[in-house]
């Protein structure tokens, strides 16, 4: 006779990990896509804003990368400057990027509705509230004080550069959880608005819930949104559900009005033995 025997954690969630722009602040993700188009501009090459969403939620140099990798950005890079960049040409642009990120970032650090609403009944749950990003800390240095201005308080910020591999690898998520003494994975939620995100909470064995109205997916400014028809709002909100669902995440939200709701299914999952 022979027996496997599973191990299941079946306590409550322990904390909420969350991304920043798109997510907490910054409504429609808008400062990292003029931040690149502004930064390519300076180099003569115009780069549409498409192009520059389409890398989203990975570290901001290997979003660099995969835009001069593109083909259209690609050929008037090679036109100007007769042939591909090299490793000295990204180490300059990227310290540019920084340079202008930095100030941009204090232009898009309103927090989203529904922030301050959702992050203090966490506390009341019990709940942790961490974040990652894929801004560099001296960027994050200038958007977290106008955060905290405004009342959020996160316990955890992790930054892109200070972990061996960025998003979709899962070590910013396991950092930010190893920063707040929360074990094991499976009773952390990871909440954030691009593929990246879902997939670097899957990695870490994480819950995940995707962020569609406000977050990367649409792209849409608060004001740009309140504009759409009913049925445009519908095709949008379709259209970046099944993007964020391709990607894995275990729940689909609108907006972080939601996230309890979503919270209390997935702690009745862990309380039945269910996992990530």
């Amino acid at each position: 006779m022979s027996f496997r025997y599973l191990r299941r954690y079946t306590g409550p969630i322990q904390a909420v990990i969350f991304d920043w722009s798109g997510t907490l602040v910054d409504y429609g993700s808008r400062a990292p896509v003029e931040g690149f188009v502004r930064l390519l501009e300076r180099q003569g090459i115009s780069a549409t804003v498409e192009e520059a969403r389409r890398p989203m939620g990975s570290h901001k140099r290997d979003h660099l990368e995969t835009m001069l990798a593109m083909e259209s950005i690609a050929r008037q890079w090679n036109a100007l400057n007769g042939g591909p960049p090299t490793l000295a040409d990204v180490d300059r642009l990227y310290a540019e990027y920084i340079d202008l990120q930095s100030e941009l970032v204090r232009h898009y650090g309103t927090l989203i509705p529904g922030v301050i609403e959702t992050a203090e009944p966490l506390g009341a749950r019990e709940n942790l509230v961490g974040s990652t990003t894929g801004y560099a800390r001296r960027i994050m240095n200038n958007l977290l004080p106008i955060a905290e201005d405004q009342g959020f308080h996160p316990v955890s910020v992790v930054c892109a550069d200070e972990v061996p591999d960025a998003r979709p690898a899962p070590w910013m998520a396991i950092t930010s959880a190893m920063h707040m003494g929360v074990y094991p994975m499976c009773s952390c939620v990871k909440v954030g608005d691009t593929p990246y995100d879902i997939e670097s909470g899957l990695n870490a064995g994480m819950w995940t819930v995707g962020v569609a109205l406000t977050g990367n997916e649409m792209g849409l400014s608060e004001e740009e949104v309140a504009r759409l028809s009913d049925e445009e709002l519908d095709i949008r909100l379709l259209r970046a559900n099944r993007k964020l669902l391709q990607a894995g995440a275990h729940f689909v939200i609108d907006d972080l009005e939601e996230l309890d709701d979503v919270l209390d299914e997935i702690e009745e999952r862990l309380h039945d033995g269910g996992q990530p």
